[in-house]
């Protein structure tokens, strides 16, 4: 599992590991790690044109002292400081012992560069870029390669906001370990390839953000015993689909058959359209407390003013995931009276009315979005887009971040595949944030395997058709 921490825990991890270490140690690791990941992309260090964005902390030390490692490596090596009375005294004194220089024309010498390396703002930072400092990211990412230092300067750490210009990386490397900016948009698509130094650091026991892995992914599925029958593995409840959209109830139920519960039971106006495509799906004409019993619902897609059956739904005691539609409809305090676990997953869009608030404040903070939902209606939250977040009520427990997917995800339906595995995996006994997570997780990669290696244009269908074999590449 990939974990990232809060800036106020690295720089706790930080002093404790300094208080232990020699002077100057800790500046040392980070910049040898530094050298050696920009030697990497360099590929052929000797001759190779550096120049290094140096601000006026340590960030910008660690620039200067990798630049020493690669000067005496044979790279030129041009430092432009952009506070120089502030710069930091013993990585300049190195790099200038190193056959480094200090540059008198920045953009000269951005332009020539093979490699950049933004040292400019450290974790600390706040706020976008200054208009100088601005001015040369943009020069620095017009042809070399860019490698950030930690982080892009002017993204927050702690949120993965923007509030300006930042440095837009092909790599970023970070020190001791990830930030949870490095892993959320905006900032994320900023960050580039993301390469860990080990420095040393004991971060705390419980991150701030954590992304889910093959490995992890793997043991959270459901598996049937030898004594399972299709009732002891699960059934979920869809209700989908109306005279206008009966196109979402197909997608919801093809995603739930693929989601590890033992059956699907469908309510809604839809049934014909469903058996005509999965005769497996059990169909009941409704309500939903008539049709039998179920271990989850997913309520919402499709379903349009047709919202009657939401009531029904949220009084059974099972889990139950709202997502579209479903979602205008929301009461927060009929949500948290529930006893059962209740899992949202709204696009921007939907939960930028939820919040109250407009679609592009929820896109430009997302981290405070998800956490906000999860708060208001006590329930986990998946909040899709770009990087799809899913929040716990109890704000103690880590953000989870989906590392899947793909832009091509962007397309109509998708999200009702998704509401449907989740859904699924609901009824198989995932917890809500559980679910969720595993949910994105396999959705993601088969709309990657649905894309294929060039990325093309796909369709929800084919992200459904593609989730057996994303399950077999967890499961291999």
């Amino acid at each position: 599992m990939r974990t990232a921490y809060s800036v106020a825990a690295v720089r706790t991890a930080e002093r404790e590991l300094m208080d232990r270490l020699p002077e100057g140690a800790l500046m040392q690791r980070a910049a040898a790690g530094l050298a050696v990941s920009c030697a990497e992309l360099l590929g052929r260090v000797y001759g190779a044109r550096v120049v290094l964005l140096v601000g006026s902390g340590d960030n910008g030390g660690d620039a200067l002292y990798a630049g020493a490692r690669l000067a005496r490596r044979g790279a030129g090596v041009a430092a432009v400081l952009l506070s120089p009375e502030r710069a930091h005294p013993g990585g300049l004194a190195a790099l200038r012992a190193a056959g480094g220089r200090v540059s008198h024309d920045a953009l000269r010498d951005l332009g020539r560069a093979d490699l950049v390396v933004d040292g400019i703002v450290g974790i600390g930072g706040r706020g976008g870029l200054r208009p100088e400092a601005a001015e040369l990211a943009r020069a620095a990412g017009e042809s070399a390669i860019v490698v950030a230092v930690d982080l892009p300067s002017g993204v927050d750490a702690d949120t993965g906001e923007v509030r300006g210009d930042a440095v837009r990386a092909d790599a970023t490397v970070t020190f001791g370990a990830y930030k949870p900016g490095l892993l959320i948009d905006p900032a994320r698509e900023r960050a580039g390839a993301l390469r860990l130094v080990d420095i040393g650091l004991a971060p705390p026991a419980t991150a701030d953000a954590e992304a889910l892995q093959h490995a992890d992914v793997a043991a959270l599925l459901p598996r049937p015993g030898a004594a399972s029958d299709k009732y002891r593995r699960g059934v979920v409840g869809v209700v989908a689909g109306s005279a206008r959209y009966p196109g979402a109830a197909v997608l919801a139920v093809a995603g739930a058959l693929r989601g590890g519960a033992g059956a699907v039971r469908y309510v809604g106006p839809a049934a014909e359209a469903v058996l005509a495509r999965f005769p497996e799906t059990l169909v009941h004409a409704g309500p939903p407390d008539k049709a039998g019993r179920v271990q989850s619902w997913v309520i919402g897609p499709g379903i349009g003013d047709e919202y009657g059956a939401l009531e029904e739904v949220l009084a059974a005691d099972v889990p139950v995931l709202v997502d579209a539609d479903g979602l205008r409809f929301l009461s927060a305090d009929r949500v948290r009276r529930r006893t059962a676990g209740t899992l949202l997953t709204p696009h921007a869009g939907e939960a930028a009315a939820l919040l109250g608030r407009a679609r592009e404040e929820v896109e430009a903070a997302r981290l405070a979005a998800v956490r906000g939902l999860a708060e208001r209606y006590g329930a986990t939250v998946l909040l899709k887009g770009s990087t799809t977040l899913v929040a716990d009520p109890d704000a103690s427990v880590p953000v989870r971040v989906n590392p899947t997917g793909t832009g091509w995800l962007a397309t109509a339906g998708s999200g009702d595949v998704l509401s449907g595995v989740t859904g699924s995996l609901l009824a198989a006994g995932l917890p809500p944030r559980d679910a969720g997570s595993v949910g994105a997780y396999l959705h993601g990669l088969a709309a990657r395997r649905a894309a294929g290696p060039e990325g093309t244009p796909i369709a929800a269908s084919e992200v459904a058709g593609h989730l057996a074999a994303a399950w077999g590449d967890v499961m291999g």
